[in-house]
């Protein structure tokens, strides 16, 4: 009963979330998503009637987050032919790089000025500075799949805090996005960009024209041997089940080289990034058995939007308020601070690093690095509407190297364990290392480009 109750709870926000977006414009200008509408709506119904509402229900709400992400990892590569390394780095590289840069200037930002400032002004945990960068870059999702670590390190404030920096990412990327795809229109950076006003009235409310209603997915199977929708999500289990196998096999394999040693790095690691690494196995698997062709990628898209969806109108509906109140003069420098970060990079170093469609391709970036790859995509469809760009398909070479590691990918997770563990200060000098060679990096492609 517990389970149809929180289900039917939050289908009634999205639901909710989708028709405020259709009936009111403001929302519209903004392009916040349904389930960030949803979400917030859902906040202010349990901050309101929160003595009405079973605690139960409550506590089931704020589970989901950290079920729904490994979802969304282990589908990121099921479906998707394993292209050539190579291939992969020439297209992708100047994207990489500027990607890996944002990742780990907003590292840099946010362990330096917690560790140096924030922590001797407002006594947070030196853990805080890892918010901006799993926040930003890593979105809801990532907070919610890293419920766990932040419990084992007995600091459940930081769910609240990361749920926060990420909702006021997500808004950041929305909003000074299109102002900074308004300064390119104005300056004639772009030239294809569809404003509000030329959008019609569909477009605007965010529903498909019924002769233009794209496929939804493909149909690998026939039905009377097994539905294909069940399937991929069977397929999708089995790598969550492949994740958890490496997370456990990890924990036994430390206790078993270091016996005596107190510090456990993998007792507080979060599965979602290895539910990826579980994705990737079974793929390769699938490949050389010569069973790819059952695995579609956009029915994959679709569980892993709709798992996306729900997770975000969970997440952002349980924020602790009240946990935010007490922490809103730091959150609101690390936010802004890794706001003014993002904007430099692309106002300067994209021209430079860019041969050619510098803004369409930073601009995508920029979105993915303070809210999530959905904002990053929307702003690119903003600026390159018919994709007669190479940002697309640069973007998405990017993120075959990039996810895996940024962005609530292997470093986002241990990078948390790291600063409990053994302190921030060691992490926030890696940091700074990683950040000087990928600035080099930049430099020889800016060099080469001259």
């Amino acid at each position: 009963m517990l389970a149809v109750v929180v289900f039917c709870g939050l289908s009634l926000l999205l639901v909710a979330g989708k028709i405020i977006r259709s009936y009111f414009s403001f929302f519209q200008k903004l392009y916040l998503p349904s389930s960030v509408i949803g979400g917030l709506l859902g906040l202010v119904l349990i901050s309101v009637f929160h003595n009405y509402i079973p605690a139960e229900w409550i506590t089931t709400i704020k589970k989901l987050p950290g079920f729904l992400i490994n979802v969304i990892f282990a589908t990121l590569f099921l479906g998707l032919a394993t292209p050539r390394f190579k291939e992969i780095f020439r297209i992708a590289l100047p994207q990489l790089c500027l990607g890996q840069i944002l990742s780990w200037g907003q590292y840099v930002i946010g362990l330096g000025v917690t560790g140096l400032v924030l922590c001797k002004l407002f006594d947070v945990p030196a853990a805080f500075g890892n918010l901006l960068e799993i926040g930003f870059q890593g979105g809801h999702g990532t907070v919610g799949g890293m419920s766990q670590s932040f419990e084992t390190y007995n600091w459940s404030e930081g769910i609240a805090l990361g749920y926060t920096v990420a909702t006021g990412g997500m808004i950041i990327g929305i909003i000074v996005g299109m102002m900074l795809v308004n300064w390119a229109l104005k300056n004639g950076f772009v030239k294809s960009v569809r404003t509000f006003a030329q959008r019609s009235q569909l477009e605007r409310i965010g529903v498909y024209r019924k002769l233009k209603q794209p496929s939804a997915g493909r149909q690998t199977v026939l039905s009377d041997s097994i539905d294909s929708l069940a399937l991929h999500l069977a397929l999708v289990g089995v790598s969550i089940l492949i994740g958890f196998g490496i997370l456990k096999g990890l924990q036994a394999l430390e206790v078993a080289l270091l016996p005596d040693c107190k510090t456990r790095i993998f007792i507080g690691f979060p599965l979602f990034p290895l539910c990826m690494i579980g994705g990737v196995m079974l793929q390769i698997f699938m490949q050389k058995r010569r069973l790819s062709r059952l695995v579609d990628h956009d029915q994959m898209q679709r569980i892993s939007g709709a798992a996306l969806d729900y997770l975000v109108v969970s997440a952002v509906a349980t924020i602790q308020l009240s946990v935010v109140v007490k922490n809103w003069l730091p959150l609101l420098i690390i936010i802004a601070l890794g706001a003014l970060f993002c904007v430099a990079m692309v106002v300067w170093l994209a021209p430079r690093l860019f041969k050619e469609d510098w803004f369409e391709r930073a601009i995508a970036d920029f979105g993915q690095a303070t809210g999530v790859t959905a904002t990053g995509l929307m702003l690119l469809r903003t600026v390159d509407p018919d994709n007669k760009t190479s940002a697309a398909s640069s973007f998405g070479y990017k993120q075959l190297i990039h996810e895996p590691f940024m962005g609530g990918g292997i470093w986002t997770a241990l990078a948390l364990t790291l600063v409990f563990t053994i302190g921030w200060l060691p992490v926030w000098i890696f940091c700074i290392v990683m950040l000087i060679f990928w600035g080099v990096i930049a430099l020889v492609i800016i060099r080469k480009n001259r």
